[in-house]
């Protein structure tokens, strides 16, 4: 069975446009930190007004953020599923109302005890550890940390997949995969035809 394919870290409008006409597509991510090179600006979310997002549901992305800052951009999308990766506690995720994914940074087997903190959470996001980095790397974390893993939620596998790896990806068994700067033709800037050769991969 394929997994469920998500495209992150969009933040150009006309991207947008071109990935909503695309089928196998199933969430559309939008990182809400200041520190990445994909950050959201209020310019593009004011054009996300009425936008018709069709079979695809979005995704904001937030890192220790606050409830207000957290309430404020989520409310420019229909239903959106939040995606936590900072330090945030279960009840601060759950104190939203929305269905919430939690990430875990994955250095060893050990980092695997914190899912048990995130019991509320939908799905649990597994991304490589790096050091003082938040909200992913861009690099992958040895998948064989998480083969067989037995999870009360789904399992979203997301750190430096593309077209030279999806498939090893795939064979984890992920009930979703995240994409982001695996299909970039420079950092931040997403290009439509990498996105179109994963899927061929996939489908």
């Amino acid at each position: 069975m394929k997994p469920f394919t998500k495209i992150c870290g969009i933040s150009d409008f006309h991207f947008l446009n071109e990935i909503i006409e695309l089928e196998g597509i199933n969430y559309l991510g939008f990182i809400f930190y200041e520190k990445s090179p994909r950050y959201v600006n209020q310019k593009f979310l004011n054009k996300l007004k009425n936008f018709n997002f069709r079979d695809k549901r979005p995704v904001c992305v937030y890192v220790n953020a606050s409830k207000e800052y957290i309430k404020e951009t989520s409310s420019y999308f229909e239903d959106p599923i939040l995606q936590f990766h900072g330090d945030e506690t279960n009840e601060f995720c759950k104190s939203h109302k929305n269905e919430f994914w939690k990430a875990i940074r994955i250095k060893d087997h050990e980092s695997l005890k914190e899912i048990t903190n995130y019991n509320s959470a939908s799905a649990i996001l597994f991304e490589s550890y790096k050091k003082g980095i938040y909200g992913g790397s861009g690099e992958s974390f040895d998948w064989k940390i998480i083969e067989n893993i037995n999870l009360t939620q789904k399992n979203v596998l997301s750190g430096g997949i593309s077209i030279k790896n999806v498939d090893n990806a795939i064979r984890t068994q992920p009930w979703c995969i995240d994409i982001n700067s695996g299909v970039e033709s420079s950092i931040g800037i997403k290009n439509i035809n990498l996105v179109k050769d994963i899927l061929k991969k996939l489908y």
